[in-house]
């Protein structure tokens, strides 16, 4: 998969984003409910994020999680355990979490998938506009699930699919931040 990195910032100790998410979108015309249309050209990150999430292509998690492990899992020192993002939407199966076990998988790591809880806010953040409003809809919904057992602090990387404002993977730094055994934190999105 060809990819585009770029480096994000936040709270987190380091972070990166395989690629753009949207290349370009051209509007074609409404269709016959009134909605607007777009053609939509996405980078291979971008599209493979597109088919996993919205047209149930599991296999696209495999492929993410290759090109995450391939190109951003190296940046990251001493990482000790995977932690996938927890879910804003509910589903049977939740995209994210798929890559974080693909990705866990690929670099022989465990995939820690409750330490991070989500509590429904009522409102979908992409429908949110500024980091500030988004953060605030986020305090206190995201908690801490003591998962790990055992003494001893490892390095966690923090697998998101798409990197907007960074308010919801700050939140979740925020609350793993609290966790005596975490260490530094690191963050994969597949596209911004």
């Amino acid at each position: 998969m060809k990819t585009n990195l770029k480096q994000i910032f936040g709270n987190w100790d380091l972070g990166y984003a395989l690629d753009k998410h949207t290349l370009r979108s051209t509007y074609i015309g409404d269709n016959e409910y009134g909605h607007p249309q777009f053609n939509t050209e996405r980078s291979e990150p971008g599209e493979a994020l597109f088919q996993l999430k919205y047209r149930s292509d599991w296999d696209q998690a495999k492929v993410i999680a290759h090109a995450i492990a391939a190109n951003v899992y190296s940046k990251f020192a001493k990482v000790g355990l995977i932690v996938p993002m927890p879910a804003s939407k509910a589903r049977q199966r939740q995209p994210v979490t798929e890559i974080a076990r693909e990705l866990a998988a690929i670099v022989k790591l465990n995939c820690f998938e409750d330490i991070l809880r989500k509590a429904t806010t009522g409102r979908a953040l992409k429908d949110i506009g500024s980091k500030d409003e988004r953060a605030k809809v986020l305090a206190g919904a995201i908690t801490l699930n003591d998962e790990i057992r055992g003494d001893g602090q490892w390095n966690v990387l923090l697998v998101d699919d798409l990197y907007d404002t960074g308010a919801s993977l700050e939140a979740a730094t925020t609350v793993l931040r609290t966790y005596k055994k975490i260490g530094r934190i690191y963050v994969a999105a597949v596209s911004w």
